[in-house]
């Protein structure tokens, strides 16, 4: 176990007779600090996302709740499982999830993961994204840095702090998430003008501080990560036609759902013809020799050796 700095000591006093037992810190934002935790009764290492002071507003309090309930809805391979919540000795609210053993996305690519692996991790978010959207969750802050990739490969999404929740329009939905949008707070009720969001990936509309936001914002963040993905890649028209149609600047030009965006790359990755890019002739045929290369040396072969026979035969 690492030992904590007489200051992070301080910070976590009162702490210690907790079901807890705090190992380090793992990362720290403006909201609340993760810590990499043991949990005594089940034995297991946890991750612990604590709210930094116990004096944190009401706005704040609700908001680290509401984070917690958003991601314990979601119950999807690809978004991390909360186990618990509740408040610490000291004030402050926390929240319990598994601890994921990984890279995050940015670091993944950069250890050399080839295109078609890239393409598939991504596509997994996209299927993560796109349940969150099927439950009325729009993230709103998708980057490489809140997607990792796990030790065996699994993807998931995380950091679910400034999503937003649409008003769902079935009765039964809206009965089962009344509780959940009772604490809404400024995330979850943005005032026009403010900014959610990273500003290198986070939509147009996003960037103007509009309200009125729905799933196309998400499709143009995972169009920004699915940019960073082909960087020192030699990619097809095909690719570049889905990374800009995510993109648009305009939602209406853009993927409807993260669901579109994640059948398209699925039929990149399967060599089929994609509904971002209208392929000429020349194309096709290219795409089809390279689909069934096999089949195609295996017809020339055939080719060369009636040729080689019939020449043979002749002297």
């Amino acid at each position: 176990m690492m030992w904590l700095s007489d200051d992070k000591l301080d910070h976590l006093r009162g702490i210690a007779d907790t079901r807890y037992a705090f190992v380090k810190e793992l990362g720290r934002g403006g909201m609340g600090t993760v810590y990499l935790a043991e949990d005594r009764e089940l034995d297991r290492l946890i991750a612990i996302k604590v709210l930094n002071t116990p004096a944190a507003t009401d706005d704040l309090r609700q908001r680290m709740i509401r984070e917690a309930q958003i991601i314990a809805r979601l119950e999807h391979p690809g978004i991390v499982p909360v186990h618990d919540t509740g408040t610490l000795p000291d004030g402050r609210i926390f929240y319990a999830m598994k601890y994921v053993r990984g890279s995050r996305l940015d670091e993944y690519a950069a250890q050399g993961a080839s295109l078609n692996d890239r393409l598939r991790k991504f596509q997994s978010v996209c299927d993560a994204v796109a349940f969150a959207h099927a439950h009325g969750v729009i993230h709103r802050d998708l980057k490489p840095q809140n997607i990792m990739i796990g030790s065996f490969g699994e993807v998931l999404v995380l950091d679910w702090g400034v999503a937003k929740i649409k008003p769902q329009t079935n009765a039964d939905e809206r009965k089962s998430d009344s509780d959940l949008r009772s604490s809404a707070f400024i995330c979850g009720n943005t005032l026009q003008g403010t900014v959610i969001g990273t500003h290198d990936y986070m939509s147009p509309e996003q960037a103007r501080g509009e309200i009125e936001i729905d799933e196309r914002a998400d499709v143009y963040s995972l169009g920004v990560v699915l940019k960073s993905l082909l960087i020192g890649h030699k990619t097809s028209k095909a690719t570049r036609a889905i990374c800009l149609k995510a993109m648009a600047p305009e939602p209406e030009n853009r993927y409807a759902s993260a669901s579109e965006l994640s059948t398209d790359v699925g039929r990149l990755l399967d060599a089929e013809p994609v509904s971002a890019y209208r392929e000429n002739a020349l194309e096709r045929t290219g795409r089809w020799v390279n689909k069934n290369r096999f089949l195609v040396l295996l017809v020339l072969a055939y080719l060369v050796m009636r040729i080689f026979l019939i020449f043979t035969s002749r002297h």
